[in-house]
């Protein structure tokens, strides 16, 4: 199972990089310039420097570990993203 979105943000270098420091304490993280994998137990993120973004990939075996893998990008991306107060994530499944 598979889905994306788009955080809009002028910042989309500096989360991607700090998101995939902050999980390489505890994950597998594969970072480079534009772009950075994380493997989480419950799914896989891959997050792309974009226009005026960070697009943002999730896969997983099931629905439960999609909903999870989204959980975890969500939240810690909105923690660093605090004072951009951004408006609530919009998935869309891939098929």
């Amino acid at each position: 199972m598979e889905a994306t979105t788009r955080f809009e943000t002028e910042n989309s270098a500096k989360y991607l990089q700090q998101l995939c420091k902050h999980f390489a304490h505890k994950v597998v993280v594969t970072l480079r310039e534009t772009s950075g994998e994380c493997r989480f137990s419950c799914g896989t993120s891959v997050l792309t420097i974009a226009d005026n973004g960070l697009d943002i990939h999730v896969a997983a075996a099931d629905e439960e570990g999609l909903r999870d893998t989204k959980a975890v990008i969500e939240d810690h991306l909105l923690r660093f993203a605090f004072r951009e107060a951004p408006p609530p994530f919009v998935w869309r499944a891939v098929t």
